[in-house]
């Protein structure tokens, strides 16, 4: 019965230079931003980024200059089609990128988490797919006698994630319509941080009841951090919604003085001053869930 509760601190000191770091949520919907601008604060560096659906959290440490190569599927602000920061850094070079589609990277991301070394594929075939990723073939030892893509799983030293509920132990709860693939970044993982918007003791977790929102098992959860409003600008329906404005700020942020302005307010604060800097615990309660 481990105490898995850290602090945002002791969080980032468990993390080195130049290791694979995964980033759960989708887009603008529940990245664990906390943690997020916790490493962009840091001396952190030459990190290898595995963000599958990435948003803010991407452009954040691009601007920051954390990473050193980027494996994703898209970069987006969804109502704000393109990250800045994130377009700025991959037009200059600032890392190298190598991009898969949706289903290649859904596949490849259920390979690391089942610790299988690939898992075959159609997905690819015809394409310049194999030449340009280094993606081998395989033939299927079946009578078919099938050709194959064999995606190759991705595997990361450290998965960080956000929640709606988690205890200590590592049991955790997502109630947003949106889980994903965060399971599967979760299993993929050597060390799974968790960020959480309430903690609360085991038994307000409910499990025999809400077992279909709890994603993944707790012994894969190496440390939770309580982070209220953790996912902001993102959203963490049905706590809170996208914070629209809040991203069109950043998004404006694109000038070396602007970045700095953005910087100085918003990520070299710690979370009690940046929930005031962005209006309060009250103002962000209110932000409406979005419409797809």
């Amino acid at each position: 019965m481990l105490n898995k509760e850290l602090s945002e601190e002791a969080f980032v000191g468990r993390l080195r230079d130049g290791m694979t770091l995964g980033v759960g949520g989708w887009a603008t919907r529940r990245k664990p931003m906390s943690l997020v601008r916790a490493i962009a604060r840091s001396n952190l560096k030459d990190l290898t980024l595995v963000a599958p659906y990435g948003g803010p959290d991407v452009g954040l440490l691009a601007a920051s200059g954390k990473i050193r190569k980027l494996l994703f599927a898209f970069v987006s602000l969804d109502h704000l089609p393109l990250d800045p920061h994130f377009r700025a850094g991959r037009q200059s070079g600032a890392f190298e990128v190598r991009e898969l589609d949706e289903g290649l990277a859904q596949w490849s991301l259920r390979a690391g988490a089942m610790r299988l070394p690939f898992l075959p594929t159609r997905v690819g075939l015809g394409t310049d797919v194999p030449a340009e990723t280094g993606m081998k073939t395989i033939r299927s030892p079946y009578e078919d006698g099938e050709e194959l893509l064999a995606a190759p799983a991705i595997r990361v030293d450290a998965a960080i994630l956000h929640v709606h509920r988690a205890d200590k132990l590592g049991n955790t709860l997502v109630l947003s319509p949106d889980p994903f693939f965060d399971d599967l970044l979760a299993r993929a993982a050597d060390e799974v941080y968790v960020s959480t918007e309430k903690l609360v003791a085991t038994a307000e977790l409910d499990l025999p009841a809400n077992a279909r929102f709890n994603p993944f098992e707790r012994s894969v959860v190496t440390g939770v951090i309580h982070a209220p409003f953790g996912a902001h600008p993102t959203g963490a329906t049905p706590d809170y919604g996208i914070d629209m404005d809040h991203l069109k700020t950043y998004a404006a942020a694109t000038t070396p003085e602007a970045w700095g302005d953005y910087r100085k307010r918003f990520v070299e604060v710690d979370p009690a001053a940046y929930l005031d800097a962005v209006g309060g615990g009250a103002r962000l309660s209110a932000l409406p869930a979005p419409i797809y």
